[in-house]
């Protein structure tokens, strides 16, 4: 699958955390430095293996809980529409 940043969500980084605004509903979304760091992955058009190999060889993460937790974080971007998932 393809995540990717849904036209009419605003992204703002701030040092190392971002917030993302979706101008549809007003909401904001906060991210944390990893989170900023797989938004800006997925904003280049990296697909979720390429994200983990990434983020595995950048931070002290074993693969299976980088796994799990960038699908939570992908879900609860899907579910706040900020995202599009193309299969």
């Amino acid at each position: 699958a393809r995540i990717s940043p849904r036209d009419g969500v605003l992204f703002q980084q701030l040092q190392n955390e971002a917030v993302l605004l979706d101008l549809d509903s007003g909401q904001y979304f906060g991210l944390d430095p990893v989170g900023t760091r797989i938004w800006n992955l997925l904003g280049e058009g990296k697909l979720l293996p390429d994200v983990v190999e990434a983020i595995v060889a950048e931070y002290e993460v074993e693969k299976e809980r980088c796994e799990a937790d960038l699908l939570k974080l992908v879900g609860d971007l899907e579910a706040q529409g900020l995202v599009s998932i193309s299969r």
